[in-house]
Formats: C-alpha cells, sequence, structure tokens
C-alpha cells in the first residue's frame, strides 16, 4: 500500500523537468520509508524528519544537481497522500500529524499563494530546481495563515490551490 501511494502521489507531472532517473528513484524511496518512526510528538520534530528524509532522498537522486525543491515537495505529496489513505492514515496514526504538514509547493500553489498574499509580499519563486529551505520556510509560513483562513490545515491548501492555478 506504501509503494503504490508513493508512485500515484508523485508521478511524471509532479517531478517533469528534475532529470533522468529522478522519478523512479524519488518513488522507490517513498515506498521504503519506515512510516513507524515519524515523531508524533512535537511539530520541531516532525520537520527534523522531513528534513533528514529530504536530505536522505537528495543523496540517492541520479543527478548532480540535487534539488531540494522537487525532494520536499515529493515527500509533502507522499505525506498528504498517506494522510488521503485510509489505510496508511489508521495504521501510522498519520492524522496526527495533519495540522504540522507542509503544503507541496511547486509554481501552481505558489501562483495562488502569490496571488492570495497581494503584489510583493512574497518572494521571487525560483522554481523547484532552486527552490532552498529558507524561500520554502516563507511560502509555509503564509501558508499556514491563508489556510487558517480557510478553516483548514495547510496540507490541504495544495487541493484548492492546484486546482485554481490550472
Amino acid at each position: 500500500m506504501q509503494r503504490r501511494t508513493g508512485v500515484t502521489a508523485v508521478g511524471p507531472s509532479a517531478l517533469r523537468g528534475q532529470g533522468k532517473g529522478v522519478l523512479k528513484v524519488t518513488q522507490v524511496y517513498l515506498g521504503t520509508i519506515d512510516l513507524s518512526q515519524i515523531p508524533i510528538s512535537t511539530q520541531d520534530e516532525y520537520t527534523a524528519w522531513l528534513d533528514e528524509h529530504t536530505n536522505a532522498l537528495l543523496k540517492k537522486l541520479p543527478i548532480r544537481n540535487r534539488p531540494w525543491g522537487a525532494a520536499r515537495k515529493a515527500l509533502n505529496l507522499f505525506m498528504r497522500d498517506t494522510l488521503y489513505n485510509k489505510y496508511l492514515n489508521d495504521h501510522y496514526r498519520i492524522y496526527k500529524l495533519e495540522s504540522w504538514m507542509e503544503v507541496p509547493l511547486d509554481s501552481a500553489v505558489v501562483k495562488g499563494l502569490k496571488r492570495r498574499a497581494g503584489r510583493g509580499r512574497l518572494p521571487y519563486w525560483p522554481g523547484l530546481k532552486n527552490l532552498k529551505p529558507d524561500v520554502s520556510a516563507i511560502f509555509q509560513k503564509y501558508a499556514t495563515k491563508d489556510a487558517k483562513m480557510k478553516n483548514v490545515t495547510r496540507i490541504h491548501l495544495d487541493v484548492y490551490l492546484w486546482m485554481e492555478n490550472r
């Protein structure tokens, strides 16, 4: 079930243009994460776990310029879909992480966030290949604020913003 979720959550369009072999390696990696080891005590612990797996995935990518943004997006898409999968969610208690999960960033989601924030309030979008943790954090912080206004957690903004900006 986990392997299938990794493949369906991160399809070809999610990592388009990231480099030869990136998709397959990413999908395999997601299928091997030990979900029983996700810390469910604090947001800081979950974020540290997410950082650890972002870096571990980056090391496995078969390309020279390893895109942090693409790896983070893949992990966030995967975690969103584990939340949406009844079996994985129930078994690993993923629902306990929902309020801490990041919205998977890509150009469509960022376009929506920037439109909602207003001109000049969010930084330039460098694209997945050039996204770094500090810029990602700014978008995630705004996404948290925007999600509260919609009365949802930020992980669900992906559904709204992606559909709005297709």
